[in-house]
Protein backbone atom coordinates (compact mmCIF):
# COMPACT_ATOMS: atom_id res chain seq x y z
CA UNK A 1 0.00 0.00 0.00
CA UNK A 2 1.05 3.92 -0.88
CA UNK A 3 1.50 5.68 2.05
CA UNK A 4 -1.37 8.72 2.24
CA UNK A 5 1.35 11.51 2.34
CA UNK A 6 2.55 10.14 -1.44
CA UNK A 7 -1.14 10.62 -2.74
CA UNK A 8 -0.66 13.81 -3.94
CA UNK A 9 2.59 12.92 -6.38
CA UNK A 10 0.11 9.76 -7.87
CA UNK A 11 -2.26 12.43 -8.79
CA UNK A 12 -2.43 12.95 -12.62
CA UNK A 13 -1.07 16.05 -14.05
CA UNK A 14 -4.09 17.50 -15.12
CA UNK A 15 -4.89 18.34 -11.22
CA UNK A 16 -2.78 20.92 -11.50
CA UNK A 17 -3.40 24.71 -11.98
CA UNK A 18 -3.31 25.60 -15.25
CA UNK A 19 -3.12 22.31 -16.85
CA UNK A 20 -6.20 21.39 -18.59
CA UNK A 21 -7.20 18.34 -20.28
CA UNK A 22 -5.36 19.56 -23.68
CA UNK A 23 -2.10 20.75 -22.08
CA UNK A 24 -2.38 17.49 -19.76
CA UNK A 25 -1.58 15.32 -22.85
CA UNK A 26 1.87 17.45 -23.66
CA UNK A 27 3.07 17.62 -20.25
CA UNK A 28 2.45 13.70 -20.24
CA UNK A 29 3.91 13.24 -23.20
CA UNK A 30 6.84 15.11 -22.13
CA UNK A 31 6.94 14.18 -18.77
CA UNK A 32 4.93 11.23 -17.80
CA UNK A 33 1.01 11.11 -16.60
CA UNK A 34 1.51 11.72 -12.90
CA UNK A 35 2.66 14.68 -10.88
CA UNK A 36 5.80 13.02 -9.83
CA UNK A 37 6.57 12.27 -13.10
CA UNK A 38 6.85 15.89 -13.52
CA UNK A 39 9.34 16.15 -10.70
CA UNK A 40 11.73 13.07 -11.85
CA UNK A 41 11.45 15.20 -15.09
CA UNK A 42 14.66 17.21 -14.69
CA UNK A 43 16.66 19.88 -15.80
CA UNK A 44 18.95 19.82 -19.32
CA UNK A 45 20.55 23.03 -18.93
CA UNK A 46 19.64 26.54 -18.18
CA UNK A 47 19.52 30.04 -19.13
CA UNK A 48 21.28 32.90 -17.35
CA UNK A 49 19.74 36.16 -17.17
CA UNK A 50 22.21 37.33 -14.72
CA UNK A 51 24.16 39.96 -16.89
CA UNK A 52 22.76 43.40 -16.41
CA UNK A 53 24.58 45.66 -18.68
CA UNK A 54 23.78 49.45 -19.92
CA UNK A 55 22.21 49.72 -22.83
CA UNK A 56 25.75 50.96 -24.17
CA UNK A 57 27.45 47.61 -23.23
CA UNK A 58 24.76 44.95 -24.66
CA UNK A 59 26.64 42.51 -27.09
CA UNK A 60 25.25 40.61 -30.01
CA UNK A 61 23.81 37.39 -28.96
CA UNK A 62 24.11 37.22 -25.79
CA UNK A 63 21.43 36.80 -23.11
CA UNK A 64 20.59 40.10 -20.63
CA UNK A 65 18.49 41.35 -18.09
CA UNK A 66 18.00 45.06 -18.94
CA UNK A 67 16.06 47.93 -16.48
CA UNK A 68 14.53 50.54 -18.96
CA UNK A 69 12.04 53.31 -19.44
CA UNK A 70 9.48 52.85 -22.36
CA UNK A 71 9.89 55.57 -24.68
CA UNK A 72 7.71 54.99 -27.83
CA UNK A 73 5.27 52.51 -29.73
CA UNK A 74 5.84 52.19 -33.17
CA UNK A 75 2.30 49.93 -34.44
CA UNK A 76 2.59 48.72 -38.01
CA UNK A 77 -0.67 49.42 -39.98
CA UNK A 78 0.66 46.45 -41.88
CA UNK A 79 0.41 42.99 -40.12
CA UNK A 80 3.10 41.30 -41.95
CA UNK A 81 5.65 44.20 -40.93
CA UNK A 82 6.60 43.90 -36.92
CA UNK A 83 5.10 45.99 -33.94
CA UNK A 84 8.35 47.87 -32.62
CA UNK A 85 8.77 49.68 -28.95
CA UNK A 86 11.18 52.10 -28.09
CA UNK A 87 13.00 51.52 -24.95
CA UNK A 88 16.02 53.63 -22.89
CA UNK A 89 18.30 53.78 -20.00
CA UNK A 90 20.47 56.63 -19.77
CA UNK A 91 23.19 55.32 -21.45
CA UNK A 92 21.60 54.44 -24.92
CA UNK A 93 18.56 52.89 -26.89
CA UNK A 94 17.52 49.57 -27.89
CA UNK A 95 14.17 48.14 -30.19
CA UNK A 96 11.90 45.27 -28.51
CA UNK A 97 10.54 43.92 -31.99
CA UNK A 98 7.09 41.73 -31.92
CA UNK A 99 5.71 39.87 -34.73
CA UNK A 100 2.12 39.43 -34.66
CA UNK A 101 1.76 41.64 -32.43
CA UNK A 102 -1.69 42.65 -30.30
CA UNK A 103 -1.65 46.50 -29.81
CA UNK A 104 -3.43 46.32 -26.31
CA UNK A 105 -1.55 43.80 -24.78
CA UNK A 106 1.55 45.42 -25.49
CA UNK A 107 0.23 49.01 -24.51
CA UNK A 108 -0.94 47.43 -21.16
CA UNK A 109 2.56 45.36 -20.82
CA UNK A 110 4.71 47.78 -21.91
CA UNK A 111 3.15 51.25 -20.89
CA UNK A 112 4.89 54.78 -22.47
CA UNK A 113 7.25 56.39 -19.67
CA UNK A 114 7.18 53.55 -17.29
CA UNK A 115 10.13 51.51 -15.96
CA UNK A 116 10.39 48.00 -16.64
CA UNK A 117 12.56 44.51 -16.79
CA UNK A 118 13.11 43.06 -19.99
CA UNK A 119 15.40 39.64 -20.54
CA UNK A 120 15.80 38.30 -24.00
CA UNK A 121 19.06 37.53 -26.52
CA UNK A 122 20.38 40.94 -28.15
CA UNK A 123 20.12 40.84 -31.98
CA UNK A 124 22.24 43.92 -33.83
CA UNK A 125 20.06 45.18 -36.72
CA UNK A 126 22.00 47.88 -38.92
CA UNK A 127 24.52 48.03 -36.25
CA UNK A 128 21.65 48.56 -33.67
CA UNK A 129 20.36 46.64 -30.47
CA UNK A 130 17.25 44.89 -30.52
CA UNK A 131 15.35 42.18 -28.99
CA UNK A 132 12.59 39.88 -30.52
CA UNK A 133 10.03 39.10 -28.48
CA UNK A 134 11.65 39.61 -25.17
CA UNK A 135 11.35 36.10 -23.04
CA UNK A 136 10.23 38.17 -19.80
CA UNK A 137 8.68 41.78 -19.48
CA UNK A 138 8.20 42.25 -15.80
CA UNK A 139 7.68 45.13 -13.41
CA UNK A 140 10.27 46.31 -10.52
CA UNK A 141 7.97 44.35 -8.20
CA UNK A 142 7.74 41.94 -10.46
CA UNK A 143 11.22 40.69 -11.03
CA UNK A 144 11.43 38.44 -8.37
CA UNK A 145 9.15 36.53 -10.40
CA UNK A 146 11.35 36.36 -12.73
CA UNK A 147 14.50 33.23 -13.02
CA UNK A 148 17.81 34.90 -13.41
CA UNK A 149 19.36 31.20 -14.01
CA UNK A 150 15.91 29.82 -15.90
CA UNK A 151 16.79 25.84 -15.95
CA UNK A 152 15.99 24.73 -19.59
CA UNK A 153 13.91 21.21 -20.14
CA UNK A 154 13.38 18.44 -22.85
CA UNK A 155 10.25 19.79 -24.58
CA UNK A 156 7.80 18.65 -27.34
CA UNK A 157 5.71 20.61 -30.07
CA UNK A 158 3.19 22.72 -28.28
CA UNK A 159 4.45 22.75 -25.04
CA UNK A 160 6.08 25.95 -24.08
CA UNK A 161 8.61 26.34 -21.57
CA UNK A 162 6.35 29.09 -19.53
CA UNK A 163 3.80 26.30 -19.25
CA UNK A 164 6.05 23.91 -17.92
CA UNK A 165 8.14 26.09 -15.06
CA UNK A 166 4.28 26.66 -14.00
CA UNK A 167 3.29 23.13 -13.86
CA UNK A 168 6.81 22.08 -11.93
CA UNK A 169 6.28 24.85 -9.66
CA UNK A 170 2.73 23.54 -8.38
CA UNK A 171 4.20 20.50 -8.42
CA UNK A 172 7.05 21.14 -6.14
CA UNK A 173 4.55 22.70 -4.16
CA UNK A 174 2.99 19.38 -3.39
CA UNK A 175 6.21 17.47 -2.64
CA UNK A 176 5.78 16.62 0.83
CA UNK A 177 8.80 16.90 3.48
CA UNK A 178 8.98 13.36 4.02
CA UNK A 179 11.05 11.52 7.14
CA UNK A 180 14.96 11.24 6.31
CA UNK A 181 15.67 7.95 5.22
CA UNK A 182 19.68 8.51 5.08
CA UNK A 183 21.93 7.67 7.47
CA UNK A 184 22.71 11.14 9.21
CA UNK A 185 26.26 10.50 9.40
CA UNK A 186 26.37 9.45 5.58
CA UNK A 187 24.36 12.55 4.57
CA UNK A 188 26.62 14.71 6.44
CA UNK A 189 29.81 13.38 4.99
CA UNK A 190 28.41 13.48 1.44
CA UNK A 191 27.20 17.18 2.04
CA UNK A 192 23.82 15.82 0.66
CA UNK A 193 20.41 18.02 0.93
CA UNK A 194 17.02 16.16 2.39
CA UNK A 195 14.86 14.90 -0.73
CA UNK A 196 12.86 17.66 -1.11
CA UNK A 197 15.73 20.05 -0.79
CA UNK A 198 17.32 18.20 -3.62
CA UNK A 199 14.55 18.17 -6.23
CA UNK A 200 13.54 21.90 -5.96
CA UNK A 201 17.39 23.40 -6.06
CA UNK A 202 17.40 21.59 -9.56
CA UNK A 203 14.43 22.70 -10.46
CA UNK A 204 15.03 26.40 -9.01
CA UNK A 205 18.71 26.53 -9.25
CA UNK A 206 20.86 28.97 -7.48
CA UNK A 207 24.26 28.30 -9.53
CA UNK A 208 25.03 26.51 -12.37
CA UNK A 209 26.87 23.85 -10.19
CA UNK A 210 23.33 23.14 -9.19
CA UNK A 211 22.90 21.50 -12.50
CA UNK A 212 25.99 19.69 -13.28
CA UNK A 213 26.03 15.71 -13.03
CA UNK A 214 28.14 15.92 -9.85
CA UNK A 215 25.98 18.07 -7.79
CA UNK A 216 25.19 17.34 -4.32
CA UNK A 217 21.31 17.06 -5.48
CA UNK A 218 21.75 14.83 -8.44
CA UNK A 219 23.78 12.69 -6.43
CA UNK A 220 21.65 12.40 -3.58
CA UNK A 221 18.53 11.31 -6.20
CA UNK A 222 20.64 9.02 -7.87
CA UNK A 223 21.42 7.81 -4.90
CA UNK A 224 17.79 7.16 -3.75
CA UNK A 225 16.72 5.98 -6.63
CA UNK A 226 19.56 3.23 -6.73
CA UNK A 227 18.80 2.37 -3.29
CA UNK A 228 14.85 2.18 -4.01
CA UNK A 229 15.58 -0.34 -6.51
CA UNK A 230 18.22 -2.61 -4.44
CA UNK A 231 15.83 -3.05 -1.43
CA UNK A 232 12.68 -3.31 -4.52
CA UNK A 233 14.83 -6.35 -5.10
CA UNK A 234 15.22 -7.47 -1.93
CA UNK A 235 11.70 -7.48 -0.60
CA UNK A 236 10.72 -9.40 -3.95
CA UNK A 237 13.39 -12.12 -3.35
CA UNK A 238 12.38 -12.21 0.02
CA UNK A 239 8.51 -12.71 -0.80
CA UNK A 240 9.69 -15.73 -3.42
CA UNK A 241 11.33 -17.42 -0.81
CA UNK A 242 8.76 -17.22 1.41
CA UNK A 243 6.17 -18.65 -0.93
CA UNK A 244 5.26 -22.66 -1.10
CA UNK A 245 6.96 -23.92 -4.21
CA UNK A 246 6.89 -27.30 -6.04
CA UNK A 247 9.17 -29.49 -4.19
CA UNK A 248 12.22 -31.48 -6.49
CA UNK A 249 13.65 -34.55 -4.55
CA UNK A 250 16.24 -36.95 -6.15
CA UNK A 251 18.21 -39.62 -4.30
CA UNK A 252 21.27 -37.26 -6.17
CA UNK A 253 22.68 -39.80 -8.47
CA UNK A 254 22.30 -37.67 -11.67
CA UNK A 255 23.99 -34.81 -9.80
CA UNK A 256 27.00 -36.81 -8.93
CA UNK A 257 27.51 -38.60 -12.05
CA UNK A 258 27.56 -35.01 -13.65
CA UNK A 259 29.92 -33.86 -10.89
CA UNK A 260 32.43 -36.83 -11.33
CA UNK A 261 32.61 -36.06 -15.39
CA UNK A 262 34.03 -32.75 -15.26
CA UNK A 263 37.51 -31.87 -15.76
CA UNK A 264 37.97 -29.78 -13.22
CA UNK A 265 37.39 -29.48 -9.06
CA UNK A 266 34.50 -27.29 -7.77
CA UNK A 267 35.48 -24.06 -6.40
CA UNK A 268 34.48 -22.99 -3.06
CA UNK A 269 31.81 -20.37 -4.44
CA UNK A 270 30.32 -23.20 -7.22
CA UNK A 271 29.65 -25.22 -3.93
CA UNK A 272 27.74 -22.81 -2.19
CA UNK A 273 25.79 -21.74 -5.34
CA UNK A 274 25.04 -25.37 -6.00
CA UNK A 275 23.90 -25.98 -2.38
CA UNK A 276 21.68 -22.69 -2.27
CA UNK A 277 20.14 -24.02 -5.30
CA UNK A 278 19.37 -27.41 -4.00
CA UNK A 279 17.49 -26.08 -0.72
CA UNK A 280 15.72 -23.59 -2.86
CA UNK A 281 14.85 -27.12 -5.03
CA UNK A 282 13.50 -28.15 -1.53
CA UNK A 283 16.36 -30.91 -0.81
Amino acid sequence: MRPEILFPLFAPVSTLPGIGPRLAKLVEKAAGPHVVDLLWHLPTGSIDRRKQPKLAEVKDGEVVTLKVIVDQHFPSKDRRRPYRVRVSDETGFLTLVFFHAHKDYLEKNLPEGETRIISGTVEFYNEAPQITHPDYIVTEKEIASMPLLEPTYGLTAGLSVKVLHKALSAALERAPELAEWQEPHWLRQRQWPTWKEALTRLHRPEYEKDLTDTSPCRERLAFDELLAGQLALRLTRQKMRRAKGRILKGDGALRNKVLAALPFDLTLSQEVAIEEILKDMGE
